[in-house]
């Protein structure tokens, strides 16, 4: 059995605040309760059931059910996915907006760097825990992406490409970026937030 291990090195630039999408919020809330369904009526089942092997084979088929859940959650992110960024092609195109906040030319100086509650490394747990590894198809011991995302001034999080070899890996990616739950304390210039980007290189180590 392989044991999949997902290593998030995470390179900001400067970004303001990030907050889940609602349309991948939706879709999580939708599939938690239908798990949560679940849950009780294999429990009733299982606490029901007098015999070792039958609770057995019950534990057993809770656990393929909620993977399959799992699969058809993630084939609703995608669309959500999709979604997102069909609408966000049309917002540019109707508002371009320049990504940079500093027009001399020169790096922007931040008065205060933004921040993670918790830190960047409680950023990288998160990710971890959203990213569905068994989307990701390879045969590659590793695979890498980078992935590009701009916050804008109120907080949310817009626009993320993921740029590497493995297009399955990208998807996932970039659903795990936009599924992040958690606000920053926005990055300030010259007392106001900003719009600026953020790159966050990942790596899937695949050992047996």
């Amino acid at each position: 059995m392989k044991a999949l291990f997902l290593y998030l090195f995470c390179l900001i630039s400067s970004f303001c605040f990030s907050q889940q999408k609602e349309e991948f919020r939706n879709v999580k809330n939708f599939y938690n309760q239908h798990r949560s369904m679940l849950n009780t009526e294999f429990k009733k089942k299982f606490d029901l059931e007098p015999d070792s092997f039958r609770k057995a084979n019950i534990k057993l088929d809770f656990v393929l059910f909620m993977k399959k859940m799992d699969s058809i959650e993630n084939v609703a992110m995608i669309g959500a996915l999709l979604k997102v960024r069909n609408l966000e092609d049309l917002q540019s195109l109707k508002n371009p907006k320049d990504i940079s906040e500093n027009n001399t030319g020169k790096p922007a100086v931040f008065e205060k760097p933004a921040d993670y509650p918790g830190g960047f490394n409680t950023l990288r747990q998160e990710v971890a825990h959203l990213f569905y590894t068994p989307a990701v198809y390879t045969e590659a011991k590793t695979v890498k992406t980078d992935v590009a995302f701009i916050v804008e001034k109120d907080g949310s999080i817009s626009n993320v490409h993921a740029k590497g070899d493995n297009f399955t890996f990208n998807r996932q990616a970039e659903i795990a970026l936009y599924s992040v739950s958690e606000k920053f304390s926005p990055a300030i210039i010259n007392g106001d937030p900003v719009r600026h980007s953020l790159r966050l290189p990942l790596t899937l180590t695949i050992e047996d």
